[in-house]
This record gives C-alpha cells, sequence and structure tokens, in this order.
C-alpha cells in the first residue's frame, strides 16, 4: 500500500502482491473502432468490473487501444500494418492473440496461465485482437499464446464483448470466487 508520503496527488499503483511486486497491467489491442451501443455498452461493463475486481488480486487494467484497419490492398500487407502497431505495445509484454486457429483454453486455463505470469513477475499482457484478415504469421510465432474462442467466425464487437467477460472471470476465479464449474 502507497504510504502517505508517497502518495503525491497523482494515481498511485498499489503493491499488492505479498513480495512488493507491482501488479500486471493488462492491455485490449483492437483493431477497429467498437462504435456506441449496445454491444460497446456490454464490453464496457465488463471492462468496468475488471478494473475494479483486478487490483485486489494485482490485475490492473489499463484499457483498449483500437487502431484502425490497415488501407493495403491486399490481406498479407493489411496483417503486416495492423501487427506493426502492435508492436511497440507489445515490445516488453506477454502477447495474447486471439485467433481463430488458437488453443481453446477452458476459463479456469487461462486464469491459471494469466496467474502464473502475475506469480512470475510479468509486469504486462497485451491481449490483441485481429482486423478481419487475422494476424501475420511471423507475429502468432513470436506471441506468448494463441487464443481462440472457437474455430466460428465471430464479428469484432461479440470477440471483444467474450474477452472482456473473460478478463472479468480470471480476476474473480484468481480472488477465490466461487466458481460455477467447479
Amino acid at each position: 500500500m502507497c504510504s502517505p508520503a508517497a502518495h503525491d496527488g497523482e494515481s498511485c499503483h498499489l503493491l499488492l502482491m505479498n513480495d512488493g511486486r507491482p501488479p500486471i497491467r493488462i492491455q485490449v489491442h483492437a483493431v477497429g473502432r467498437m462504435k456506441s451501443g449496445p454491444e460497446k455498452t456490454l464490453a464496457d461493463h465488463y471492462f468496468d468490473r475488471l478494473a475494479k475486481a483486478g487490483p485486489a488480486i494485482g490485475l490492473e487494467f489499463e484499457g483498449v487501444t483500437e487502431v484502425p484497419e490497415g488501407r493495403a490492398k491486399n490481406a498479407d500487407e493489411r496483417k503486416r500494418e495492423e501487427a506493426a502497431r502492435l508492436a511497440p505495445l507489445a515490445a516488453e509484454s506477454i502477447l495474447i492473440l486471439l485467433d481463430e486457429r488458437g488453443k481453446n483454453f477452458t476459463s479456469r486455463q487461462l486464469s491459471e496461465r494469466i496467474g502464473q505470469w502475475r506469480d512470475a513477475g510479468e509486469r504486462r499482457v497485451v491481449v490483441a485482437i485481429g482486423g478481419p484478415d487475422g494476424h501475420p504469421e511471423e507475429l502468432r510465432s513470436k506471441a506468448d499464446l494463441c487464443l481462440s474462442f472457437g474455430a466460428l467466425t465471430w464479428p469484432h464487437q461479440l470477440v471483444r464483448i467474450m474477452l472482456a467477460e473473460q478478463l472479468y472471470r480470471v480476476a474473480t476465479i484468481l480472488s477465490g470466487h466461487p466458481y460455477h464449474r467447479d
């Protein structure tokens, strides 16, 4: 916890880990903008719940970064253009790519993985939602985890809602909240 002397009026991050490490920060990177409407409202609802529940267990939600879709004429060039925008954010972070060819995790498995990274002292996790063409193979090979929400094709808005809910669920599972699947 921040001492009164350390608090200078700026935001003060609580050191909640027993060994004094700062929390792991979670950032969502999304290609494309989510327009106002019920989908955005629902995604924001779960991101807000994550932001409120996470600090107590060493998770800090940093928000969503939206970047425009690539403008190149072919899919490979668009994917590379979009990946280039992600590179600075992911440079010193654990990188999770949402990808239909990724691994299917249970909510508990995702919670365990994020908890392991947190406990190992990792400072940031970036979860990237690609554009309509997905992620380039070069980026997929560098990712720490390629995660799938199934082989079905999902609209961008629903993916963002599902991700928000799952990240909130990660926080509740890591906090020891009774999980309905146990």
